[in-house]
């Protein structure tokens, strides 16, 4: 490798993407390509990165399969950046097992990264945290050192373990600094706000609260029941009922948890549940059937008693009935949670995401487009979509993942 070669892979391991261009612009020999490629996914030319490590991998000879694989990865890590989910991550399991051949260790715990994240994003935590468990940190130097600590604060605040995410920041700050990457620091310090911008709001006895992600954990470590509408569950004394498949029995938990220790009349949630104005015979009696199939469903943490007006709440070995609800209440949230990280996403990247049909996102983002909410550039499968940040609260509530155990 040339003195060149070797000025411009330090000056991207230490961030500096226009000294590396500095070095190895006008030159298209393989390793150059390769370089230039990675400068320009610093900078921000996704496109351009991409078209350029394809060249480079072309053009590394059949002996070359360590620069290949390492191409490879830089190509994965374009494609998780640009939420390009469709990816084939077996390319990418492929270049690791070379990587580890080879002994090139470091780029193939960075493989392993790009891997987990993929996972996290797709709300897999279970596959991320076992992939995680496989990889030592204490070899990694402080630039991936920092980027592991990401992901364990990533699966730790979906899963609501704060203190575990908040520890994993922490290092992942320090080992920002040592690296002297002031952009990996920028991302440290963005992750970290979530800890410190509400997630939820809390709506018991009539008022209502917003809620740090710890706040939220300390809620469904205590003894009260809680009507989980971020997960459309119901919660209490380790006792987990899901009605996220039943929307009208969920609707009418929800109703009787704002309402109480009072009670809810049978026209307020005749209104709720089925969106009629005006309850008549026919609703009360469908009302009814509905208030017993919930009754059958909560029965192992509470009763719905009847009452001279409508219906309340009676929990079992609690005094304490409280709604977790999302922060903003939005129909299409979900799309909005992942669209609030800044990046661009297609709509089949959303797909893959949500578990949903492409053309269910896609009627989701062009009701948000009509309301102004997003924006897309590009036509046919180049187009992408963005979403501001929603001011004032953090989207991780609202991203799929299992709560129920968590």
């Amino acid at each position: 490798m040339d003195s060149l070669i070797t000025a411009a892979a330090r000056a991207l391991a230490a961030g500096d993407a226009l000294g590396a261009l500095n070095r190895v612009a006008l030159r298209d020999d393989a390793p150059a390509l390769a370089l230039r490629g990675i400068a320009m996914a610093q900078l921000g030319d996704l496109v351009r990165a991409k078209t350029l490590l394809r060249r480079a991998a072309r053009a590394f000879g059949p002996k070359e399969a360590l620069a290949r694989a390492r191409c490879v990865v830089a190509e994965a890590e374009i494609a998780l950046v640009s939420r390009d989910l469709a990816w084939p991550a077996k390319s990418l399991d492929v270049a690791r097992a070379t990587l580890d051949e080879h002994g090139d260790q470091l780029n193939a715990a960075h493989a392993r990264h790009l891997a987990v994240r993929r996972l996290l994003l797709i709300g897999r935590l279970d596959d991320a945290e076992h992939a995680l468990a496989a990889l030592d940190p204490a070899p990694l130097p402080p630039a991936s050192l920092a980027a592991h600590e990401l992901v364990v604060a990533g699966i730790a605040m979906r899963r609501l373990r704060t203190q575990t995410a908040r520890a994993a920041l922490t290092r992942a700050a320090h080992a920002a600094r040592q690296a002297g990457i002031a952009a990996l620091a920028a991302e440290v310090e963005s992750a970290s706000l979530v800890l410190a911008t509400p997630a939820a709001r809390l709506i018991a006895r009539g008022e209502e609260r917003p809620l740090l992600l710890e706040e939220v954990e300390a809620l469904l470590a205590s003894e009260a029941l809680v009507v989980d509408a971020c997960r459309h569950i119901v919660r209490g004394a380790g006792t987990v009922v899901s009605l996220a498949g039943r929307p009208v029995l969920f609707t009418l938990a929800r109703a009787l948890g704002e309402a109480w220790p009072g009670d809810v009349s049978r026209d307020t949630l005749v209104a709720r549940a089925f969106g009629a104005k005006l309850a008549d015979e026919s609703h009360r009696g469908r009302l009814r059937v509905e208030i017993g199939r919930l009754r059958t469903m909560l029965r192992p943490l509470a009763d719905v008693r009847a009452t001279k007006r409508g219906f309340a709440l009676l929990p079992h070995g609690t005094h304490e009935v409280v709604v977790l609800a999302r922060p903003v209440e939005e129909q299409h949230a979900a799309v909005l949670a992942f669209l609030a990280d800044g990046e661009s996403w297609s709509s089949s990247a959303l797909a893959l995401a949500l578990d949903a049909s492409q053309r269910t996102v896609q009627r989701a983002l062009d009701s948000l487009a009509a309301a102004g909410k997003v924006q897309s550039f590009g036509r046919g499968r180049a187009r992408r979509w963005l979403s501001s940040p929603v001011p004032g609260f953090t989207t991780t509530l609202l991203l799929p993942a299992p709560l129920a155990n968590g």
